[in-house]
């Protein structure tokens, strides 16, 4: 259903500092970037924030029928140590202390980013690019920013004209900062002397020997710089101009001003209509670093064993936690913060299991069309999830006064109730549907069970070449029979 027809959605634009009517560039399709993971580290729970909100943002968005291109990259190359143009990237730097290859890094992480986003329950983006594997595309574009003379090469790097861009352009807008006064702030360094000025940021960077990721180009063995990358990649996959560009706060400034600063010297204008950006986490009202001990992994949160928890929760609690937050608000992460989130929850999954018992009456004494619209005007204020959560516990307290036969509904009305809590709950905030999965194990469990008792039988008339056969096809579905004295058990791989 095109329900973005009936809808006036508004989105905060970083760039303009205002909530904007939301028109895509194509009507009905929406394109949208997020700024993905440096796979050199287990991803921390302040990225899960970031990234859930854009799951949340890309839900809304599919629910409201529009037919989306969600582009999130992995960047497994190019991310220098502290995020400047000089000295070592983190995943070579990681490789060589653990004297593994770069891409053996890269793996291991990218696979601990997918487990955890699949325990919180992120819908997949439509396309994972990774920086490695747009190499050419990111030569092609540092290419067109030379010949438009915005970029300069220098002893093998090639470095992106800052002072030359803002002669004709805004280097600055995204992040309100004053290139003058940058210029005026900044001394020049030891390792910087290969660039005009001290603020001009690396397109391309020479490799040194020690250098294990590089790659040929027409400036010498290197390797890319990090804003190039999402350059490259967002353009390749969206178009020259597309809908939305995401990331963490902490991104505006530099790399999202680079991003755009790369895209008009390509274009001559600007690659984005609306800059989004997610706010962060903290814990116990400090910043999250791993240096002061400040910090908890997110499967610390499921599985126990954060000094900071008193004890585990599931995953469906930990993101409807952070759902209680405006994904531009900073969220404080606490123990007590969760334990209530997580009766908050229990209630909203207790009332929700109620709706099916509701008895219907010829006359409604609750007026559940404004309360749905009310749902939806709360999303379409730029995806404000706690005034939604609001209005998801006013339809629990409908559910309830109902159900205790103090209000009434007509049967239409219960369906229409039911159908915005599960709708708004389960696809839209992506709180995950454990009953239904509940349901879902049992039935399997019963099938398994039906299958062991013809083994057994198939056994027993000494049909052997069956017996196996019921084994082998169950072990090729992930489903291993063990066979003991108690009986035949099973164990899902």
């Amino acid at each position: 259903m095109q329900l973005y027809k009936n809808h006036t959605l508004k989105i905060y634009n970083s760039l303009t500092g205002e909530k904007e009517l939301f028109k895509p560039v194509h009507e009905g399709n929406v394109g949208m970037y997020v700024c993905g993971p440096t796979v050199y580290s287990n991803v921390h729970l302040g990225n899960v924030r970031t990234f859930m909100s854009f799951d949340m943002i890309f839900r809304y968005l599919l629910h409201l029928g529009y037919k989306v291109r969600y582009v999130r990259n992995i960047t497994d190359v190019g991310h220098i140590v502290d995020d400047v143009d000089d000295g070592e990237d983190k995943i070579a730097k990681k490789a060589r202390v653990e004297q593994l290859e770069p891409m053996e890094i890269v793996q291991r992480y990218t696979v601990d980013f997918h487990d955890v986003l699949n325990q919180f329950n992120f819908l997949p983006p439509s396309i994972e690019p990774t920086a490695t594997g747009h190499i050419i595309e990111q030569i092609e574009i540092v290419k067109q920013i030379i010949d438009k003379g915005f970029a300069y090469e220098s002893n093998g790097s090639v470095y992106f004209d800052v002072v030359k861009f803002n002669e004709t352009h805004h280097y600055g807008k995204l992040s309100g900062r004053n290139i003058e006064e940058m210029l005026a702030n900044t001394r020049d360094t030891d390792g910087q002397s290969d660039k005009r000025n001290p603020q001009d940021f690396a397109l391309w960077k020479r490799a040194e020997p020690e250098h294990i990721m590089r790659w040929p180009s027409p400036w010498g063995i290197g390797f890319p710089g990090w804003h190039l990358e999402c350059t490259a990649m967002s353009t390749k996959y969206l178009g020259e101009t597309f809908d939305i560009h995401g990331g963490g706060m902490d991104l505006k400034f530099p790399h999202h001003e680079c991003e755009i600063a790369q895209n008009e010297a390509c274009t001559g204008h600007s690659p984005v209509n609306y800059w989004m950006h997610a706010n962060m986490l903290t814990l116990n009202g400090k910043k999250m670093s791993k240096s002061t001990g400040n910090n908890i992994l997110p499967s610390e949160i499921y599985n126990g064993g954060s000094p900071f928890l008193s004890k585990a929760f599931s995953p469906n609690v930990a993101r409807f936690f952070m759902m209680q937050a405006h994904y531009r608000s900073i969220l404080d992460f606490s123990n007590d913060g969760i334990l209530a989130a997580e009766k908050g929850f229990t209630r909203l999954m207790d009332g929700l299991e109620l709706i099916k018992d509701l008895k219907p009456n010829a006359v409604s004494s609750i007026d559940i069309a404004t309360w749905k619209q009310n749902c939806y005007e709360a999303m379409n204020d730029d995806f404000n999830t706690p005034i939604l959560i609001a209005n998801l516990f006013e339809g629990i307290k409908y559910v309830n006064l109902v159900n205790d036969g103090k209000e009434t509904l007509t049967a239409a009305d219960i369906t229409v109730l039911g159908e915005t809590l599960k709708s708004f709950t389960f696809d839209v905030l992506g709180i995950k549907d454990e009953k239904a999965v509940s349901n879902q194990t049992d039935k399997l469990e019963g099938v398994v069970e039906l299958l062991i008792n013809m083994r057994l039988e198939a056994r027993a008339n000494k049909d052997f070449a069956l017996s196996d056969q019921i084994r082998d096809q169950l072990l090729a579905l992930g489903i291993q029979l063990k066979d003991g004295k108690e009986g035949t058990t099973f164990s899902i791989q």
